[in-house]
């Protein structure tokens, strides 16, 4: 008789350990269990985003380090990561991990009541597409990540496009793996907010950051990627989608090194856009402003030329130097400081948010 209950005891046993190790888990009351094997650690603590977010985990059987947030966690998308010992590493139990050149950061998702723009919703959803294609300027294949809106293939009529790039850290998939761009468009046309628009997000990475620092490998990736999102990128979307082909029908945002890309694109090929924002921006010496700007046609072509940061935002001074610059010369644009904003997804999420309802 044992030997028939023997492969149910230990299915059994399985399945316990299995829930035993979900990571994370939202607990009822909003407070989220975190959990780790790693027998060999001497301390493991997960370090969130969301406020207060540091909690140590404590070590119980067969190495399990166990943990729960003090106080409910808010509603949100939030980036965390387990410190074990000294090495920071993504939560082994949690599939969604934020896209990245050296990913290590996992997602914790947590959905508003009422739903929040972010938040998967019983609406009309648009779909993602992902594309590999040759890029001439590079000699190389790149990727890119396009979003249709729902009404895509029931209109004839071409729809504009917002291109939209990611900083530093982050990767093709950025936007709409942790930005929830798509579903903050998708809530926004629903809400007849925002009209029907193409996303691309391509790789703003042209040239390999290695182990470079921004400073000395900023300048030379951003005049490859201004080149390539027009001598490649667009003529790849524009002939495989249905969209316009006009500046009016093109703008261009990015937020941090992406947001100095919508710099370099708003000074050199501002005849190609017509509603460029900058996000938390990189942005290009001054020296390279003075240089470069043509302040008559930057005028007469840009409707748009946003540039937003938080005053919490480590960017924030060479913001104000490059609006002051702008200013000085004469260009039109619009800055704006957010209170107590700094440089994280939560507030980009937010200026996403602002700004789509603006375009076209």
């Amino acid at each position: 008789m044992f030997r028939y209950l023997l492969p149910f005891l230990t299915l059994n046993l399985a399945i316990s350990i299995a829930i035993a190790q979900v990571s994370p888990e939202i607990l009822e009351d909003g407070r989220v269990t975190f959990r780790i094997n790693a027998p060999n650690a001497d301390t493991v603590t997960v370090k969130g985003q969301w406020p207060d977010g540091q909690t140590p985990l404590t070590k119980g059987e067969k190495g399990l380090w166990e943990g729960t947030t003090p106080e409910p966690v808010p509603a949100g998308v939030w980036e965390y990561g387990m410190m074990v010992d000294k090495m920071r590493t993504i939560d082994a139990r949690n599939p969604v991990i934020k896209p990245q050149r050296w990913p290590k950061t996992s997602i914790l998702h947590i959905k508003s009541n009422p739903p929040d723009h972010w938040d998967l919703q019983k609406i009309p959803h648009g779909t993602l597409h992902s594309h590999d294609y040759w890029s001439n300027s590079l000699k190389s294949w790149r990727k890119l990540v396009v979003y249709t809106p729902p009404s895509y293939h029931t209109t004839k009529k071409p729809l504009p496009t917002l291109y939209l790039s990611h900083g530093f850290s982050d990767n093709q998939a950025s936007w709409s793996t942790h930005g929830k761009a798509h579903s903050i468009l998708d809530s926004l046309i629903n809400q007849k907010a925002a009209k029907p628009m193409l996303i691309v997000m391509s790789d703003a990475h042209p040239v390999d950051p290695e182990a470079r620092v921004y400073e000395t490998y900023g300048p030379k990736n951003t005049q490859a990627f201004a080149k390539e999102m027009v001598n490649n990128v667009l003529p790849f979307v524009e002939k495989l989608y249905n969209v316009q082909t006009k500046p009016s029908g093109r703008a261009f945002a990015g937020l941090s090194m992406g947001g100095g890309h919508a710099f370099t694109i708003a000074f050199q090929h501002h005849d190609m856009f017509s509603q460029i924002s900058g996000f938390s921006s990189a942005p290009p010496p001054v020296e390279y402003i003075k240089k470069t700007a043509d302040v008559e046609q930057m005028n007469r072509n840009l409707k748009l030329f946003h540039v937003i940061c938080g005053d919490a935002d480590f960017l924030l001074e060479r913001n104000e130097e490059t609006h002051a610059a702008m200013n000085e010369l004469g260009i039109d644009h619009e800055y704006v400081i957010t209170p107590g904003d700094n440089h994280s997804w939560p507030v980009w999420r937010g200026y996403l948010i602002d700004l789509l309802p603006r375009l076209f």
